[in-house]
This record gives C-alpha cells, sequence and structure tokens, in this order.
C-alpha cells in the first residue's frame, strides 16, 4: 500500500505541533503567600498561579484543606517564604497530595528565605521562646534587595523546570528588576521623614521594612512571639508610650487589633493597620503599589 506523502507530511507537522505545545505548557504554580503568587506573575506572567493564602490570613495558621491539596498535587513549582514559617500546614499538604516534584528544593519546591541571609537567626530555640524562627524572620518581603535575590533565584528555578521557557523568564526578570530598582530610590525618598521614628507594633512582621526605612519597633504587643497581648503586658507597654516618643501602634491586615486599639486608646496614640501582602488593602494589587501603599500610610501617621 503507498502512502501519501502530504498526508505523512501533516502528520509529522501536527506531531510536531503537539510536542511543542507541551514542551512549552505553562508552569502550574502554588504559592503559599501572595506576596510569592504576585512575584511569580512578575516572572511568569502567562504561568497558572494559586496563592493559598491571602493578606487577610495569618500565614502561620493554614487548615489542609480538601482544596490546597488538590492545587498542591498539579502544582510543577510550590514557592513559600520559607524559615520554617509554613511548618506547621506544609508537610502535611505535600503529603496528602502525594506530589513527589515539590517534596525536595532539588526539584519544585522554593524557599525565599534560602535565597537571603535572613534577619534574627537564633542559635537555638525551645518552647519557652514562642513562636520564634530559629532560621530568622520569614517576612522579608519587605526588603526590596532581599527580595529582587529572590526573584533572580525564583527565575533559575522556572528555568530549570521549564528550560524551554528560559529566554521569556529571563525577559520577564530583566523587565521586572528595571522596574524594581527604578522605584526604590523613590520609596526611600519617600519614607526620609520616617527615619528615627520609634513605633510598637504587632509580632515582627514588618521587621525588614522598618530596618530598611530607618524605624525603630521599640515594643511588641506580643508578650512572647505567637501569644495575645495580656493585661499585664499592655500595662508595661502604656507606660513606655508615656514617654511621648511613640508614632503609632502598628498592626498587620490580619492581626488581632483589639490589644492595639485599647492601648491607642489609653496612650493617644494613632493604631494604624499596614497591609501585610498583596490585596492587605484596595490599593495593594501588586508588589509595586504594595510598596506604595505602606509608605504613604505611614507618611499620613500625625
Amino acid at each position: 500500500m503507498r502512502i501519501n506523502s502530504n498526508l505523512v507530511k501533516l502528520a509529522l507537522v501536527a506531531l510536531s505541533v503537539t510536542y511543542t505545545g507541551l514542551a512549552h505548557a505553562e508552569l502550574n504554580v502554588f504559592a503559599c503567600e501572595p506576596e510569592y503568587a504576585a512575584l511569580t506573575k512578575e516572572l511568569a506572567p502567562s504561568a497558572n498561579i494559586y496563592s493559598a493564602t491571602t493578606a487577610l490570613q495569618d500565614p502561620h495558621q493554614v487548615q489542609a484543606r480538601p482544596s490546597l491539596i488538590a492545587k498542591m498535587r498539579q502544582a510543577d513549582l510550590v514557592v513559600c517564604a520559607g524559615a520554617d514559617l509554613e511548618i506547621g500546614w506544609l508537610p502535611m499538604l505535600q503529603m496528602k497530595s502525594a506530589n513527589a516534584n515539590v517534596r525536595s528544593t532539588e526539584q519544585g519546591l522554593f524557599f525565599a528565605a534560602d535565597q537571603i541571609d535572613t534577619l534574627d537567626k537564633l542559635a537555638s530555640v525551645d518552647r519557652s521562646m514562642g513562636d520564634v524562627h530559629a532560621k530568622g524572620n520569614p517576612h522579608l518581603h519587605f526588603d526590596p534587595t532581599r527580595l529582587l535575590k529572590v526573584a533572580t533565584a525564583l527565575t533559575a528555578k522556572m528555568v530549570q523546570l521549564d528550560p524551554v521557557g528560559a529566554a521569556g523568564y529571563q525577559q520577564s526578570l530583566a523587565d521586572f528588576s528595571a522596574r524594581w530598582q527604578a522605584a526604590i530610590p523613590r520609596w526611600e525618598e519617600q519614607a526620609k521623614g520616617l527615619q528615627g521614628k520609634k513605633v510598637i507594633a504587632y509580632h515582627s512582621s514588618f521587621k525588614y521594612l522598618f530596618n530598611w526605612i530607618g524605624i525603630e519597633q521599640v515594643a511588641d504587643l506580643e508578650p512572647k512571639p505567637g501569644l495575645a497581648p495580656t493585661s499585664s503586658h499592655l500595662a508595661s507597654l502604656l507606660s513606655r508610650a508615656e514617654q511621648g516618643d511613640i508614632l503609632a501602634v502598628i498592626v498587620a491586615s490580619y492581626q488581632d487589633e483589639r490589644g492595639a486599639k485599647w492601648l491607642g486608646e489609653k496612650a493617644n496614640l494613632p493604631v494604624v493597620m499596614l497591609p501585610m501582602s498583596v490585596g492587605g488593602n484596595d490599593s495593594s494589587q501588586d508588589l509595586f503599589s504594595l510598596y506604595d501603599s505602606v509608605i504613604s500610610i505611614l507618611n499620613g501617621v500625625k
């Protein structure tokens, strides 16, 4: 039987198109926090990205829901803050999803904290210290220089998983880096008036932000990390606030305001809620507007 050469050519073209489509299939990305969903979107605009949490949720406390398990089962890449921020729920998702591709950082698991030098590392910890992180403070997305290092490392990870898309990832990184580096001096100029200001804040959620722009967190609303404010601790904070040098009481978008409001009323201090991540308020729609919003809110404190 003679085979029509044109039919053979058409079949080969079809196979080639199918293979190319598979090779260029967009990554399925499971982001543990919205800041890393937003960063991934900058670097892989057409990836399928799912965020396990919102800026209105405490990323320390997440339930391993069936919907999260299903999303992780489909993931090619899992992007998380790391430094044990997700230690209470990520291992359970990894186990229940049975996705071997995202169990190791050698493959499709990526921790931002592994890519930079974190603040507040501890040589040893015990339960008496509260919910502290031996590997350092995981809320690093409010340091623009560190976040740029994370972006570079995340791009390399995506190239590793999808080498066919390497040129696109590298171009997106170059574009993001240029816009980000142009924004940093603008933010620093806008934040100049905040240097040397003192605040009382809930947890160490904004440690990187304060460290970057020169704000000093002189006290924590938590008596120990992870513990709610107590009456005796709030009374001690009131004594500190009465020294008259505190700009404001700061809480994150997902934190309980009750202790902060009590202290604010007693000490006649403004209580300021900052968006912890993208989506934490109406203005914070991406990483750039998140930084814009946080600095604008702090500058507006009277």
